[in-house]
C-alpha cells in the first residue's frame, strides 16, 4: 500500500492515557490540520471523543481531530489502523503485554512505528521476531523515543558526529551523566518496570537480555569489550568526581550499543559507553554515591521477590494511566551531559553534549520527544541508512530529531572542551 492511499500521517495510539494525551496535545499545539493529518486512537470511542473535543478547544488550528477505535488484544483492528496511517505513535504499555500485536500489524502493513518503551526484554523479542521482516516491508520500528532513550542515544550521536566531522576520529568512550531534574514517574512506567522484573523471574531470554550488555545488538554480534552498567559507587574516569549507578543504564546503554551496530560501527567495535548519576567530589560525594547505589540495590532486591513485588505494585505504585497535571508536567525539567573521549592525529580530545528541557522528563518532555519522532518518520525527515527494521532513535531517525527538538525549546548542544572543564 502506498502512502498516498493512507488517511492519516500519524495515529497517536493510547491518547486517553496520560502520556498519549500529552503527546496529542503537543502535536495539535505545534502543528495545525493543514500541516499534519493526525488521528487519535484507543479502545473507548466515548473517551476518545472527549479527548478530541478538548484538543479542538485548545488549538485554533483544528476544527476536528479524527478518532480511530481498536483493541490492543484484537490483531485485526490493529491491522486496519496500521494500514490507514503512515506512522503509529504508541504510548500503550506495558509493551510486553500490549505491544507485540501492534508491532506485527505495522510490519505487515509496511507502516512506521515509534513508542516509549524501556522494556529491554520486549525490545529484544521484537528484534528477534520482526527485524528482518520489517526490513523487507520497509517498516521503521523505532523503540524508546522518550526519556528512554532519546537523550542518551541522540546525545551520544551528537558527540560522535562532532568528533568524527570536526576532529577526524570517533570517541572511544562515552559517559552519560544524569545531571539533574525534577519530575514524576507515571503509573504506566512503573507498571512496565514491574513487568520487567516479572519477566526476569520467569523468562530465560529476559534474564539473558539483562545479563548481556550487547543483548540488543544484531544476532551474531552480541558480545564485545564493554562490561555493562556500573553496579556500585565509583570515581569517574573522565571528571574525577563520584558517581552512582543510573536506574536507566540497563536500557540506555544497550540502545546506544545497538545504534553503533546498526550504523555500521562508525564508533568502532571497541567503543564503550556507560550511564551514571554524578554525586559530587570528596567524602560527601562518596557517601552520596554509596547511598544512591545502596538504595537502588535494595529496591532491585525487593522487586526481585515475587510476593514483595506484587505488594508494591498493588499498594505503592500508582495505577497505569495516572500521572501529573499539565501544570506539573510543564514545571519539571531535566539535564543530561554526555562526555566523549577519543584520540585524533594531534592527540587526545574530549567532546561534550548537553541535552535537556524545562519540562517534566516523563511527560511534558517525553510527549515532545515522541511527537517529533513521529513527525520525522511521517515526513521522511531522517538521517538514517535504514528504510526498515527494528531501529533506535539514533539509527532510525538521527540528528534531524535533535534539530526539531531545539526548535521547541530543548537544549541539544555539542562542543569540544578541555579536559579540565569536563
Amino acid at each position: 500500500m502506498s502512502d498516498s492511499d493512507r488517511t492519516h500521517d500519524i495515529v497517536v495510539w493510547g491518547a486517553t492515557g496520560v502520556a498519549g494525551r500529552f503527546t496529542a496535545e503537543y502535536l495539535t499545539e505545534r502543528y495545525d490540520s493543514a500541516d499534519l493529518e493526525l488521528a487519535i486512537g484507543g479502545r473507548s470511542r466515548e473517551r476518545l471523543d472527549d479527548v478530541a473535543a478538548d484538543l479542538t478547544r485548545r488549538s485554533d488550528g483544528w476544527e476536528d481531530v479524527p478518532v480511530v477505535v481498536g483493541d490492543a488484544t484484537d490483531p485485526e483492528s490493529l491491522r486496519a489502523i496500521a494500514e490507514d496511517t503512515r506512522v503509529v505513535c504508541t504510548t500503550v504499555g506495558p509493551y510486553t503485554t500490549y505491544g507485540s500485536d501492534l508491532v506485527a500489524a505495522c510490519v505487515d502493513a509496511g507502516t512506521d512505528y515509534c513508542d516509549l518503551t524501556g522494556e529491554v526484554n520486549w525490545v529484544r523479542e521484537m528484534i528477534d521476531r520482526y527485524h528482518e521482516a520489517a526490513v523487507d516491508a520497509g517498516a521503521r520500528i523505532v523503540h524508546s523515543c522518550g526519556f528512554d532513550s532519546v537523550p542518551a542515544d541522540i546525545g551520544t550521536l551528537l558527540v560522535q558526529s562532532f568528533a568524527t566531522d570536526e576532529l577526524g576520529a570517533p570517541c572511544e568512550t562515552v559517559r552519560i551523566y544524569l545531571e539533574g531534574g525534577d519530575g514524576s514517574v507515571s503509573g504506566g512506567t512503573l507498571a512496565s518496570f514491574g513487568e520487567l522484573f516479572e519477566a526476569v523471574a520467569t523468562d530465560p531470554l529476559a534474564r539473558e537480555t539483562l545479563r548481556n550488555p550487547y543483548s540488543l545488538a544484531p544476532a551474531g554480534e552480541r558480545s564485545g569489550v564493554d562490561p555493562g552498567e556500573q553496579r556500585g559507587p565509583r570515581r569517574d574516569p573522565l571528571r574525577g568526581s563520584w558517581t552512582a549507578p543510573s536506574p536507566m543504564a540497563a536500557v540506555n546503554e544497550r540502545v546506544v550499543r545497538r545504534s553503533n551496530a546498526l550504523l555500521g560501527y562508525p564508533w568502532t567495535r571497541e567503543f564503550r559507553c556507560s550511564e551514571v548519576v554524578p554525586t559530587g567530589t570528596g567524602p560527601v560525594g562518596a557517601a552520596t554515591a554509596g547511598l544512591v547505589a545502596g538504595g537502588l540495590g535494595a529496591f532491585t532486591a525487593v522487586m526481585s521477590v515475587g510476593p514483595l513485588r506484587s505488594a508494591i505494585q498493588k499498594y505503592v505504585f500508582p495505577d497505569p494511566g495516572e500521572g501529573p497535571t499539565r501544570a506539573e508536567a510543564e514545571a519539571g525539567s531535566f539535564s543530561i551531559r554526555v562526555l566523549g573521549r577519543g584520540v585524533a592525529a594531534d592527540g587526545r580530545f574530549t567532546v561534550e553534549a548537553e541535552f535537556g528541557a524545562d519540562r517534566d522528563p516523563g511527560y511534558g518532555a517525553t510527549g515532545r520527544m515522541l511527537g517529533e519522532s513521529a513527525v520525522c518518520l511521517a515526513r521522511g525527515d531522517l538521517d538514517s541508512p535504514h528504510e526498515g527494521g527494528v531501529l533506535t532513535p539514533a539509527s532510525g531517525i538521527g540528528l534531524p530529531l535533535a534539530d526539531r527538538l531545539r526548535e521547541v525549546g530543548f537544549t541539544a548542544s555539542v562542543r569540544q572542551v578541555s579536559d579540565g572543564s569536563a
